[in-house]
């Protein structure tokens, strides 16, 4: 997996928005589950639009991180990782896990795209107890 992918999962996992930002390419895209809580579901353009709309929503709503689990390099240059989400709803405290699929491509040492597969029924389970 290309090092630029773990520094992010590290950098999510420790919150660290600045991090994120210095590793996205400037035309980023986002391609996130429809139906993600927080309108944190579409497609996004441009890493602070990510930052903001995406990860920022999400994480003021829940204390969450993703942790990788497989990744596979395709003959494409896509690269897929595997893994779940742990954390925990911030309003209902509940706890959660929702696996991911998240596909990944990096361009000029930057992440360039991604494109998210998540459980989200499991995120707003957490969120509203049902």
């Amino acid at each position: 997996m290309p090092d630029v992918i773990d520094r992010f999962y590290t950098a999510a996992r420790q919150g660290d928005g600045a991090g994120i930002l210095a590793l996205l390419h400037p035309e980023f895209e986002a391609r996130t589950a429809p139906g993600l809580p927080c309108g944190a579901g579409g497609v996004f353009h441009g890493p602070r639009e990510a930052l903001t709309r995406v990860w920022g929503a999400i994480f003021a709503e829940y204390d969450t991180a993703p942790y990788a689990e497989s990744r596979h390099e395709t003959t494409d240059g896509t690269t897929v990782v595997t893994g779940t989400y742990r954390g925990t709803a911030r309003a209902s405290g509940r706890a959660y896990e929702a696996e991911f699929v998240h596909l990944w491509r990096v361009t000029d040492g930057r992440i360039s795209w991604l494109h998210q597969y998540t459980d989200t029924a499991r995120w707003h389970e957490a969120l509203t107890g049902r």
